[in-house]
């Protein structure tokens, strides 16, 4: 095999949903102002019975049920995430446990905040492409809202909870182009989870200036590493930050005929299940043909990025 791609998607949120006239009850907020400054209207949160793993078993149960396939046709699962409590069992192995594989999985946890999932998936397909994998499920999940200051207010308006997942496995003709990816090590304390228990934090205008002037080329380089020009993209998926963040920041990418993914509305910064869940909403919806370049673009914790171009299943 050449390569690898994507054959299903699925995604999960939990029922309880946080409006911004809730939190305005909390804590010194209004609607207009959370709108204005971030585009968010809601958001889902995760109650003490749904657990990281367990918001990443139900997206990964619906990609499964999507591609056709078993748990025991996985032989490797990747979970990006960043709100793992435990360090032991990680996520990935709670997952194979609660799908009931018993095939032997190997099994990863990523953690790069919110550039994980496009971090984990470049890693499927390098693993596949080397012969090491043969199908994968990468699963984005996160419970942010459990490490959410809700006394602090520029950050407790952002955080939602949710997952999702993909299936990913080897093909003849690639289907997720080449990833690129990095970091800016010098500014890795701009986003935060510190401390015992820990807690989210951001230099917010920092991450903003960072995102919309040095990102754009970045975002172009991916699609140029793909052999594909921005104005070809069906459309771009970017990590649901901010629709400040993201709305300039796709523009500025010269994707002028791609659908903009804007799930942050309705569900918050999710961190690294932001990018699957809106892809996989988007590909729900079918607002993306089968087989049409999407471009997926992470990036915030660590101020690391990932991107890659990848074929709509």
């Amino acid at each position: 095999m050449t390569g690898s791609r994507v054959v299903a998607l699925g995604h999960y949120q939990p029922a309880k949903v946080l409006t911004n006239e809730d939190l305005a009850a909390m804590v010194d907020t209004t609607d207009e102002w959370i709108r204005s400054r971030v585009g968010i209207k809601t958001r889902h949160i995760a109650g003490p019975d749904e657990p990281v793993d367990e918001l990443a078993f139900q997206a990964a149960g619906k990609a499964l049920a999507g591609a056709g396939l078993t748990p025991d046709d996985i032989d490797l699962v990747l979970v990006a995430t960043s709100t793992a409590i435990d360090r032991s069992p990680n996520m990935a192995a709670r997952v194979a446990a609660k799908l009931g594989m018993g095939g032997g999985p190997a099994v990863m946890d990523i953690n790069v905040v919110c550039s994980g999932f496009t971090h984990a998936l470049a890693t499927a397909d390098h693993a596949i492409r080397a012969g090491s994998a043969s199908r994968a499920l990468v699963i984005g999940a996160d419970k942010m809202t459990e490490i959410t200051d809700w006394s602090d207010r520029s950050t407790c308006v952002l955080t939602g909870d949710g997952a999702g997942a993909a299936v990913v496995e080897a093909a003849d003709e690639p289907g997720i182009g080449p990833v690129l990816w990095g970091s800016v090590p010098e500014m890795g304390n701009a986003v935060r989870i510190e401390g015992s228990p820990p807690v989210f934090a951001q230099e917010g205008q920092s991450v903003y200036r960072w995102t919309t002037s040095q990102l754009p080329p970045l975002a172009r380089k991916v699609c140029e590493k793909a052999g594909v020009v921005p104005e070809e993209l069906a459309a771009v998926v970017l990590h649901q930050a901010n629709l400040r963040i993201i709305e300039p920041l796709a523009a500025r990418i010269g994707a002028v005929n791609a659908v903009v993914a804007r799930d942050v509305v309705d569900s918050g910064n999710t961190s690294a299940a932001s990018i699957p869940m809106a892809l996989s909403k988007l590909v729900q919806r079918g607002e993306i043909p089968t087989g049409a370049p999407v471009l997926l673009f992470g990036f915030g914790g660590n101020l690391s990025y990932a991107g890659q171009v990848v074929r709509c299943p």
